[in-house]
């Protein structure tokens, strides 16, 4: 045991330092400072070296997180580097959005012995960071060159994974996007306070230097069918993510002014990266000054709620069905939030919107809501509270309440491909293979909307069953020319 370790009892937890609310109101920028070196060393140092680590057991890739703790803790960052980015494609970004107080600090040993969780996040941020700062971060190098070639459409977390970890074995990877700029939700999707877009750009310009070609502004189903990508490569693999926004049953909720959250959030995202965006010029995207009601209580609605704050809004509200226990959002975010100025009505839920004169909606009408008995999924049924109406003013509504997969065999011009009764393309969880012979799927497009990390997760064991069905392939090929 390294001699740094095991200091929980006499070292606190502690984050870097986190900008104050009034100061991160009023711009994009990252909430967080960077770790120094002595305070990342020191956080590291807390780790206890559990014999069973349960912040590895509750990560999705598996991260070997008391390894580069302990690299960390002893100096040793360009070899805590190699540990981390050994089972995550992504380590800055995932240090970054993860959602660690459920999943990896959420589960450390120390935590639930009452000292407080090592902030596994910001190490992994602090350790990325610094890779990337002093020239460690390479492209892959395959050690051969193969011939055989993989298509893969989405150009997200999970594609970009697989891509990468296609080419360490030499494939020759084509990626196919429906964007302007590669990246997905990662660009497009999440706020530059929590992810600056430099950072997914450098990444997605690693992986093309390692040889993975993009192919941008590409729509299957529009500049080529599923069909035509399955002959012109081995294998093909579907990434695409889901898109398609949930709707609200409501009288008024087709009222100008009530959007869907990923088209706010678009627009704001291509906002801060210079483009022009007409919906946003002309207010119809654009939180300045107005009475914001975001409805939804996942991550997508702490993404909402905080970007209104920063265009300027006169207030903003969140409203959900359940408590402040039960949302699915990372509590963390809540926080963030709240000390930014957002107000969340609890247990609350929209009934009626109501519009002016011109169609925009003004009001919001909600009923408060009882939590009955659970459900089959576990979760507690909202129940609406008879006579419990109330208003709030609202000159913009956005609904933030999940995504959907998109009709996929439609869009991709290919009818036989099976999906589940969700809309989601189904797979064999043995192979990741569909229905169609060397078409795969992985990420959101098969498990619905997920975590970034959950998509990378994905995209690596992708990339193990298409190499394992590429190399069996290629060894029928040669046993066949071989008994010619």
């Amino acid at each position: 045991m390294a001699p740094r370790m095991l200091k929980f009892v006499t070292v606190g937890r502690q984050l870097p330092e986190k900008r104050e609310a009034a100061a991160r109101r009023t711009d994009f920028d990252e909430i967080f400072d960077e770790f120094d070196p002595v305070r990342a060393a020191e956080q590291a140092g807390r780790c206890s070296q559990c014999g069973v680590p349960f912040c590895q057991v509750h990560c999705p890739v598996q991260n070997n997180i008391p390894d580069w703790l302990m690299l960390t803790a002893a100096g040793r960052l360009e070899e805590a580097y190699e540990v981390s980015s050994a089972t995550n494609n992504f380590p800055e970004i995932c240090g970054r959005i993860c959602p660690q107080d459920r999943l990896c600090e959420g589960n450390c040993v120390i935590e639930q012995a009452g000292h407080g969780t090592v902030t596994i996040g910001s190490v992994e941020k602090y350790i990325t960071d610094t890779a990337w700062e002093r020239g460690w971060v390479k492209p892959a190098k395959p050690r051969r060159e193969l011939d055989q070639s993989v298509g893969i459409i989405g150009g997200g977390p999970g594609g970009l994974a697989a891509a990468e970890q296609l080419r360490r074995k030499g494939y020759q990877v084509h990626i196919y996007d429906r964007y302007d700029r590669i990246g997905g939700l990662m660009i497009y999707g999440i706020p530059n306070f929590k992810l600056e877009k430099q950072v997914v750009e450098r990444r997605a310009r690693l992986i093309a230097d390692a040889g993975v070609r993009y192919s941008l502004n590409f729509e299957v189903g529009r500049d080529a069918s599923l069909a035509d990508l399955r002959r012109k490569h081995d294998a093909v693999l579907i990434a695409c993510g889901v898109y398609k926004a949930r709707e609200l049953a409501a009288p008024g909720v087709g009222l100008g002014n009530i959007v869907p959250a990923l088209d706010y959030l678009v627009a704001s995202n291509r906002k801060g990266l210079g483009d022009t965006v007409p919906a946003f010029e002309n207010g119809s995207l654009n939180a300045a000054g107005k009475d914001v009601v975001v409805i939804g209580g996942g991550d997508t609605a702490m993404d909402c709620v905080r970007t209104a704050v920063r265009q300027g809004a006169k207030s903003v509200k969140c409203l959900y069905r359940r408590d402040r226990v039960n949302m699915p959002g990372s509590q963390r975010e809540v926080g963030h939030a709240e000390e930014e100025g957002v107000e969340f009505v609890w247990l609350a839920a929209p009934e009626a919107f109501v519009g002016d004169d011109a169609d925009r909606v003004t009001t919001v009408r909600a009923s408060r809501i009882h939590l009955g008995v659970p459900d089959s999924s576990g979760r507690q049924t909202p129940r609406v509270i008879e006579g419990s109406h109330f208003t709030l003013s609202a000159d913009l509504v956005i609904k933030a309440l999940g995504f959907d997969a998109e009709p996929v065999p439609t869009l991709f011009g290919t009818p036989d491909l099976t999906v589940t009764r969700w809309g989601t393309v189904k797979i064999s969880y043995r192979t990741m293979m569909t229905n169609l012979d060397g078409v795969f799927a992985a990420g959101d497009i098969v498990r619905g909307a997920s975590l970034v990390v959950w998509a990378i997760r994905d995209g690596r064991d992708a990339a193990e069953h298409i190499d394992t069905y590429l190399s069996a392939k290629m060894a029928g090929r040669q046993t066949a020319v071989a008994a010619e």
